[in-house]
């Protein structure tokens, strides 16, 4: 009896520390992107990356969003039965030069819980706009920032809902627009352009 005690003692043990080890920001970077993820929200916190294929056509056939080994991000369960799409950052569609870089697209640390609406409408169609700023031989650099506070949503899967989504684009390395949505079902308008903002 007393070895079972001590067993489960240290199985508890184990697991507190697990848990209080998730870390409130990681630094992440591929050829594709760089940002900052959050263990604590199963989010990441802000992400960075260059269109390289505005004109692409590799396949996305198959292809799925797959976790870390290094780093404790969201998983499938997060997005079941709930209205929140597995948001890519950054666009698949911006890297399908050929499936290996489409690929590295479906990592989690590049997936966000975002509102199915949304993500379906004027985000993507800001998405084809940055496309078409970089076809005509332009840089174009793109951040994004997800918004959390006190009040955010905590899904009973672990993750944390953002509260929404500052997008900049940077064109020939002069910021040019920058817009917020907040991550709902769009109320304000039709077009990213509504979403547009001042800085």
């Amino acid at each position: 009896m007393k070895k079972i005690l001590l067993l489960i003692f240290f199985g508890l043990l184990l697991i507190t520390q697990q848990v209080f080890a998730q870390r409130t920001q990681v630094a992440f970077k591929n050829e594709l992107f760089t940002g900052v993820y959050s263990e604590v929200y199963q989010q990441p916190l802000w992400i960075t990356y260059k269109v390289l294929c505005p004109t692409g056509t590799a396949s996305r056939e198959g292809m799925d969003f797959y976790t870390n080994d290094s780093i404790k991000t969201s998983d499938d369960l997060d997005y079941a039965n709930n209205e929140y799409d597995k948001g890519h950052l950054a666009p698949a569609a911006d890297f399908n030069c050929d499936k290996a870089m489409l690929f590295k697209t479906f990592s989690y640390l590049n997936c966000a819980l975002q509102q199915e609406n949304l993500n379906r409408g004027v985000w993507r169609f800001l998405e084809l706009h940055e496309r078409e700023l970089a076809k005509g031989g332009n840089a174009v650099t793109v951040k994004i920032e997800l918004s959390f506070t006190s009040g955010s949503k905590k899904l009973p899967t672990g993750a944390t809902i953002p509260d929404g989504f500052v997008k900049t684009i940077i064109v020939n390395n002069k910021t040019v627009e920058k817009y917020y949505f907040p991550n709902t079902a769009p109320t304000k308008g039709k077009k990213y352009q509504d979403y547009m903002i001042k800085f």
